[in-house]
């Protein structure tokens, strides 16, 4: 096995995947079998780009701006995947729909959660907040955070950290989300991380979803019992079990969602 794989700091990506597949996460993370591409991935990642630089100028560049910005960089992301995989049968999609009718499909909605983003948050006006980092100060925006949950090297990004409106002490941790996915589990991470590398006080959690064009819950997630040791436990059981070349498959439904499931002998599609 990869020592790499063994060494490397821990995601809630990597042990949500773990704990759902293990079979999944060694192809993936050891074997490093390429993944079928898929246009929903392309999609989240441009929406975010476009939704961090209108945050980024304040809010004074304009919805078409933004908009245009997601249309680049998702046509550059499906492109530079096409070139890596022409046979577009080989790509994941929704439902089974033509390759070609999901770009597209992708590209008009992600452009229609780019406005909806912007339109939201000029009414809303959520405060992002700001934090140092070195001699300045910055807004809490895609921000990294690597820390240490009972001897393991945990890391990620978190979309945005928020002040609280209703509770001006404390502030909230927010992903974006352009698909149905909500993981509890990251924003229980997020609030650990940030109440540990920060210093500040976090007591809630929510998405802002693509699907809705708002916030998930409509009454934010309550962190404020979560402990480092509940959500370290989860990256410790992780951790040993790689070290331990422990990757036992779990199929089920998700198998349908998984983009190494070609390389798999206990897939059935």
């Amino acid at each position: 096995m990869s020592k790499s794989i063994e060494t490397q700091p821990r995601s809630v990506s990597q042990t949500e995947q773990y704990e759902k597949c293990g079979w999944q996460f060694y192809l993936q993370r050891v074997e490093r079998v390429v993944p079928r591409p898929a246009a929903w991935s392309f999609q989240g990642t441009a929406f975010h780009s476009a939704a961090e630089e209108w945050e980024r100028s304040k809010r004074t560049k304009t919805e078409e701006e933004m908009v245009q910005l997601f249309s680049d960089q998702y046509s550059a992301l499906v492109n530079k995947a096409m070139q890596k995989e022409p046979n577009l049968d080989r790509w994941m999609t929704a439902m089974k729909k033509p390759t070609g009718q999901d770009i597209e499909d992708r590209y008009k909605l992600g452009q229609s959660q780019v406005r909806e983003y912007v339109r939201w948050s000029e009414v809303h006006q959520p405060r992002i907040a700001w934090i140092e980092k070195g001699p300045d100060a910055v807004a809490a925006l895609e921000f990294y955070f690597k820390v240490e949950l009972s001897g393991v090297q945990v890391r990620g990004y978190i979309d945005q950290l928020v002040e609280d409106d209703d509770e001006p002490e404390y502030h909230r941790v927010r992903d974006l989300k352009t698909g149905s996915t909500k993981s509890p589990f990251q924003l229980e991470t997020y609030k650990v991380a940030v109440e540990k590398a920060l210093g500040l006080k976090v007591n809630s959690g929510d998405w802002w979803t693509g699907k809705t064009g708002g916030l998930s819950p409509k009454k934010p997630l309550d962190l404020s019992k979560v402990t480092e040791e509940q959500v370290a436990a989860r990256y410790v059981a992780m951790d040993q079990g790689v070290k331990a070349g422990v990757f036992e498959a779990k199929p089920g439904f998700h198998c349908q969602f998984c983009d190494v499931s070609h390389a798999c002998s206990s897939f059935r599609g």
